[in-house]
């Protein structure tokens, strides 16, 4: 079943003469097929080229106007795939946009860290970046139909929600799939461009968060059990985060005698990506990490949610010395709006709502749980 990407219309709505898009997002995502999808349609005459292949790759890295004015060719819209390939990508790009402002011209990567660096400093306010995440909730809602989207919220927790997964029905399958992203590809771009020799101390890594989720991680501790300097531990996460396989969320504080702020908080992008590494896809009745699902779950859906709404928000977790914890707080348009996420639906405690109102007065707050998570992740 052919699932819609809700970027695709915002995408559409960009294609402005000038113009540098850039699609960043992790592998085995569907960048490459919305970009077909944005060609198909489109009333511009359009070219679609691999860097993986050495003949565009020296065209586009070639720093020559005739070259680069070969490669467009009578495009009005060229599609550049896995642009980070290119050396001085960004210098190139400039030269394309400079002598040939007719054209849009729209970049992907697998690897942000890599093709932000070459894309940003010469391409100063040609570009416009989106971020490609794993297929959401509202995603499925708008494909399966509200009812079956719904009733089979479980599968989409457990499973995650990369494209060839989520239309698989066979589990086998679907491990053995979420299995080949996880060790082919996840990691492909740290370890080839970084030069990252202890790839089993990264899954490792990985692993150990997959087990943290929802609580404040220690460097340091990080470090003492993996044998590593806390220095590349950081380069570790780092990377991982600029990789689109984990985000951070810290801790909001206006009174730091109270509150924690030390330590961040790590997610995964995708719940599939997170079982395949602790190697457990059962169903949530035999499982003890429940809560943990739900949170990431929420976490990176909202995360979804924002991106389609261009809502833009600060986001935080909240905790006191005392253990008293809000599990997410957006802060926009100068207002806090906190969540606690309960699988099990029981409310906040009073206690808790009761200090962070009185602390931050005029904030709102509210527990989102299987009954009402709707109105929050689409």
């Amino acid at each position: 079943m052919k699932i819609n990407r809700a970027l695709l219309p915002q995408i559409k709505d960009m294609l402005i003469p000038g113009k540098v898009l850039v699609l960043y997002g992790p592998r085995q995502v569907g960048k490459t097929t919305l970009a077909n999808d944005l060609i198909a349609p489109v009333a511009l005459r359009s070219r679609f080229v691999n860097a993986d292949e050495i003949i565009y790759r020296e065209a586009l890295a070639s720093q020559s106007r005739q070259r680069l004015g070969e490669l467009l060719g009578d495009a009005e819209l060229l599609v550049i795939d896995e642009a980070q390939r290119v050396p001085n990508i960004g210098l190139n790009l400039k030269i394309l946009v400079d002598s040939f402002p007719q054209a849009v011209i729209l970049a992907i990567g697998s690897a942000s860290f890599e093709l932000a660096n070459k894309i940003s400093e010469p391409l100063t306010g040609r570009t416009l970046t989106f971020n490609m995440y794993p297929i959401s909730y509202a995603e499925i809602r708008d494909a399966f139909g509200a009812l079956e989207a719904r009733s089979q919220l479980e599968r989409w927790m457990v499973w995650g929600g990369y494209p060839a997964v989520t239309t698989l029905n066979d589990p086998v399958l679907r491990e053995r799939l979420l299995g080949e992203i996880t060790g082919a590809y996840l990691y492909r771009d740290i370890l080839e461009m970084e030069g990252i020799r202890h790839a089993d101390k990264l899954i490792s890594l990985l692993r150990l968060l997959a087990f943290q989720i929802g609580q404040e991680v220690s460097l340091s501790e990080l470090a003492t059990s993996l044998g590593l300097g806390r220095p590349t531990v950081e380069r570790y996460l780092d990377l991982l985060e600029k990789s689109f396989v984990i985000f951070r969320v810290g801790g909001f504080s206006r009174n730091l005698r109270k509150e924690v702020t030390k330590n961040s908080r790590y997610y995964f992008y995708d719940n599939g990506i997170r079982n395949s590494l602790v190697q457990n896809f059962n169903p949530l009745h035999l499982r003890q990490d429940v809560g943990q699902l739900w949170e990431n779950y929420l976490m990176m859906e909202r995360r979804k949610a924002n991106q389609v709404a261009s809502r833009s928000a600060n986001t935080y977790f909240w905790r006191t010395y005392d253990q008293k914890e809000i599990d997410y707080i957006e802060e926009r348009g100068g207002k806090l709006y906190g969540y606690e996420f309960k699988w099990g639906g029981k409310a906040m405690p009073r206690k808790t709502s009761s200090e962070f109102m009185e602390t931050y007065p005029g904030s709102e707050l509210a527990t989102i749980s299987p009954e009402n998570f709707e109105a929050f992740v689409l």
